[in-house]
């Protein structure tokens, strides 16, 4: 398979009228709805803006990944360990607006 087919190959992968014709996966299945409460406060650590959002029931591995997404989505630092993850700066209102689109429900400071 030369370049130019592998490309077209790639184009049909992307192109949603093809999706479409093709058998998919429902996405209740490929994407989980979360369901679950967070708590969303404001702290200063170190003398630095912290944002923690805590509470979080699942494995460390699905915490790291919503900690991983906020921090790529967000441009941001920080950390997740101990069922918290800890995101630099103040970044509340932008936390609570992404996790609210990803169906998670927050208490604390939210603004």
């Amino acid at each position: 398979m030369d370049w130019k087919q592998q490309l077209a190959a790639l184009a049909a992968k992307d192109d949603p009228t093809v999706e479409a014709a093709s058998p998919a996966k429902p996405e209740a299945a490929t994407e989980k709805t979360p369901k679950q409460t967070l708590c969303l406060r404001y702290e200063k650590r170190n003398g630095k803006p912290a944002t923690i959002v805590s509470e979080f029931e699942g494995s460390e591995d699905d915490l790291k990944q919503l900690a991983r997404r906020l921090k790529s989505t967000l441009g941001i630092g920080g950390s997740a360990k101990d069922d918290e993850i800890l995101l630099q700066g103040d970044v509340r209102q932008k936390v609570t607006a992404l996790l609210r689109s990803w169906g998670y429900r927050l208490k604390g400071e939210v603004r």
